[in-house]
């Protein structure tokens, strides 16, 4: 009987687990998805004081930026690309840590970081990951193919 319990109890918190695992996935593939074109920023799934960390940042460098201004990059991409889609490759999570893998493709049919709309379609990846406090993503590092980007924009050679 003992025995029966114990793995009721550990297959519950197995349970737990894959449940608050599948809800970390969720929030980031959420906030991914805001990127793509006719999506509404949904500030509710990001905690006070959320950080977004840059590498690159699209305007060159590298940096960390809050949620009014992440908001409005994305806000200016959906301007940029007005058909940009979101496709998520592959995610792991572990711990406090959303790893997602991702790629985004679209139309550049708006102007974006000083470049008049070119009509060039862009297909890059990236990869973001997010720490997921109290059911929040709190903070988020992200590292996306910047040279892949510009080159398809006619920016680089």
């Amino acid at each position: 009987m003992l025995a029966a319990s114990l793995a009721f109890s550990a297959g519950g918190v197995a349970m737990a687990q894959e449940n608050d695992v599948s809800a970390a996935k969720n929030l980031s593939r959420q906030a991914l998805e805001m990127w793509a074109a006719e999506s509404t920023i949904d500030e509710a799934i990001f905690a006070e004081g959320y950080q977004n960390h840059q590498a690159p940042l699209a305007s060159g460098g590298t940096g960390s930026v809050d949620l009014t201004t992440w908001a409005g990059i994305v806000e200016d991409n959906h301007k940029a690309f007005p058909d940009l889609k979101v496709e998520i490759l592959e995610q792991t999570a572990e711990g406090d840590r959303v790893s997602t893998h991702w790629r985004f493709y679209g139309t550049q049919n708006g102007p974006y970081l000083g470049l008049p709309a070119t009509g060039r379609s862009v297909d890059w990846t990236g990869v973001q990951i997010d720490r997921i406090a109290n059911g929040q993503i709190a903070e988020s590092w992200v590292v996306w193919d910047f040279f892949t980007q510009r080159k398809q924009l006619g920016l680089e050679n």
